[in-house]
């Protein structure tokens, strides 16, 4: 595995990142802002610095190259792999009606299901319904194929999120990276650092991923009631006081964002399915708890490897990096000290992740923790 990086600031050139080397149909992942990914020239700049590259782009609320997260910036990492292989397929939500399940299963389909090792998403997030695509790609494999990835984002506008494979991304793309070889290694964790307070309430109305009532009680008033004066600052602070579901016959429980609020229908759109009879707790966190969230995930990753990783894929949630604020940088530390100075990091903050639970196989959709992904061949 040979690998190269690059970083664009703002209004500034294309900056080499360490020695560059001469790389041979590379894959390429362009992370960053999505205003800078939606200027007309950056795909034809892209390409013009690795004319056979097969190059995905998706916007970020942050883009994570080495021990730094960047904003206003777009992010390169350009791999070139010696002793596996890698194919890319994509989907687009909007021209399957929205159907998220149906855009999951259609895009794993597509893949030879011989000898593939491991697949990475890398999704739009505007209208996506993460657990119905979790459960669509789920549905071709079930426990025999490992899925990663992540929701794209848009820093904390939520107003547009965009992905794309070869071509200047768009809204409603997914794409997904297979990969193939003998040698070939992939190994995940994932870990939130988020504590559970307060009583637990009982989902009595939802629909997909928008909750109406708790307790028979108008949602939104009650969550409102908790937050108090933090109520002012809706959707956004919403972000920092994600729900802890627990989701009947299903023995772990998970971190759901609120993305948004209806306050004609007193509801809150989350980022994943809410099922009626969960059972939700509001949940809070701190930078320490974060970050040695961060450190488990690593290790956890790291312990289970058969080699040693040569790449780190990094999603965390975008609810993470506001709790961090300046200090966001401290988790990436962690996951470095972890994996040392030898292994690329590279990734982005996102509006959820996708991974299994540890020690599980078939893929869900998280909110709120740090999803690592650690490759080798």
């Amino acid at each position: 595995m040979i690998i190269n990086q690059h970083l664009k600031l703002k209004n500034q050139p294309w900056k080499n990142i360490g020695d560059q080397k001469t790389l041979n149909n590379p894959l390429v992942l362009a992370f960053g802002n999505r205003f800078l990914l939606e200027s007309p020239t950056i795909f034809e700049e892209v390409q013009s610095m690795y004319p056979d590259a097969h190059i995905v782009l998706g916007s970020t609320s942050g883009d994570i190259m080495d021990d730094n997260v960047n904003d206003e910036s777009i992010s390169i990492t350009a791999i070139e792999f010696e002793k596996s292989r890698f194919s890319i397929k994509t989907a687009n939500v909007l021209n399957e009606q929205k159907d998220s399940f149906k855009t999951g299963k259609h895009l794993i389909e597509q893949f030879d299901a011989k000898d593939l090792k491991h697949v990475f998403i890398i999704s739009e997030g505007s209208f996506i319904n993460g657990t119905q695509l979790t459960l669509g790609m789920n549905s071709v494999h079930g426990d025999d194929l490992l899925i990663t990835g992540g929701l794209c984002a848009d820093d904390a506008r939520f107003e547009k999120t965009i992905c794309g494979y070869n071509c200047n991304p768009k809204s409603g793309e997914i794409v997904a990276i297979g990969f193939y070889g003998e040698s070939f290694e992939a190994t995940f964790s994932i870990h939130g650092g988020w504590i559970p307070f307060g009583p637990e309430r009982i989902v009595t109305k939802s629909k997909g991923n928008i909750l109406y009532e708790l307790d028979d009680m108008p949602a939104l008033d009650l969550y409102k009631k908790y937050l108090g004066e933090k109520s002012k600052e809706l959707p956004g602070a919403a972000l920092l006081y994600p729900l802890n579901v627990k989701i009947e016959n299903q023995n772990q429980s998970i971190v759901r964002s609120i993305l948004n609020i209806e306050e004609d229908d007193n509801a809150m759109v989350l980022a994943g399915d809410i099922p009626e009879n969960s059972k939700v707790q509001l949940m809070m966190t701190n930078v320490d708890q974060i970050a040695n969230a961060a450190e488990r995930a690593a290790r956890q990753a790291d312990d289970v490897r058969e080699n040693t990783s040569q790449l780190a894929l990094l999603v965390s949630c975008i609810g993470r990096k506001l709790v961090l604020d300046q200090r966001v940088e401290e988790e990436i530390e962690e996951v470095r000290n972890v994996l040392g100075q030898d292994v690329v990091i590279s990734g982005f903050y996102s509006y959820g992740e996708i991974a299994p639970f540890h020690e599980e196989m078939k893929c869900q959709l998280h909110n709120q923790t740090m999803t690592i992904t650690l490759l080798s061949e």
